[in-house]
């Protein structure tokens, strides 16, 4: 970390204990309000109308040259094939990747883009009316859970494994609908899932039918399989 990014840590920490006079926090907080809210009304405005969608997670930081890249272009130009739109964080990596493959195909291709002090840029495979960017983590992560018909997860870091859990969380509780969640990548999530197997399932912190709310592939093919499969228990399918 440079002594700059450390000063603003630091500056971040003491603005937390700093007392505040009533004004000073009616106005900040009533600015942040509107400023949450506008980000919701773009957001419901802009993807009220885009249809079945996939949302597609992993990491900013992957490699265009990367087999995970390639492997979620290749599941994102599938879901297209298929029928359904991709939504991705709209940044680079597997998020590009997903876009790429969506935009390769003339399918839908939405980009949730986060302002972030590194990392995060927009890709230029977003359709241009489908480029939303956010401020607020909160806002965003509600536009994927809102506007997504499943969930595809390659490997990715902590934002990743957040909007993992965030679906995972929200299904298992009944908020949303049992969408579809795939993990792919089976070497890469092994770790995990026989930890939550071993530990949270062991210390009753889930149920056993908990584990069947998300998948494990090891493919493109597997992971639209999956998604399609689940559709047609329902007799749906994605122009529905």
């Amino acid at each position: 970390m440079s002594n700059l990014e450390s000063k603003d840590q630091e500056d971040r920490i003491r603005r937390a204990f700093k007392e505040k006079d009533w004004s000073e926090i009616k106005s900040a907080d009533s600015w942040a309000i509107f400023k949450v809210m506008a980000e919701f009304v773009d957001g419901f405005e802009k993807l009220a109308k885009i249809g079945p969608c996939v949302s597609i997670f992993g990491s900013a930081r992957t490699p265009r040259d990367h087999n995970h890249y390639k492997m979620a272009e290749e599941i994102a130009a599938k879901l297209v094939r298929h029928g359904y739109g991709v939504i991705t964080g709209g940044g680079p990596g597997i998020m590009e990747a997903g876009n790429k493959g969506a935009h390769s195909e003339g399918g839908k291709s939405v980009g949730l883009n986060i302002v972030l002090p590194f990392e995060q840029f927009n890709n230029i495979y977003i359709d241009r009316d489908k480029l939303i960017t956010f401020d607020y983590f909160f806002v965003r992560k509600v536009m994927f859970i809102r506007y997504s018909q499943g969930f595809v997860v390659l490997p990715g870091g902590f934002g990743t494994m957040d909007e993992f859990f965030e679906a995972l969380t929200l299904i298992q509780t009944n908020k949303i609908g049992r969408f579809p969640i795939v993990l792919v990548g089976k070497s890469y999530w092994e770790g995990l899932v026989d930890w939550i197997k071993r530990t949270l399932l062991e210390h009753k912190y889930i149920n056993e039918e908990d584990l069947d709310l998300f998948s494990v592939v090891e493919d493109a093919t597997e992971a639209v399989q999956v998604i399609d499969d689940f559709y047609s228990k329902y007799l749906l399918s994605p122009n529905f």
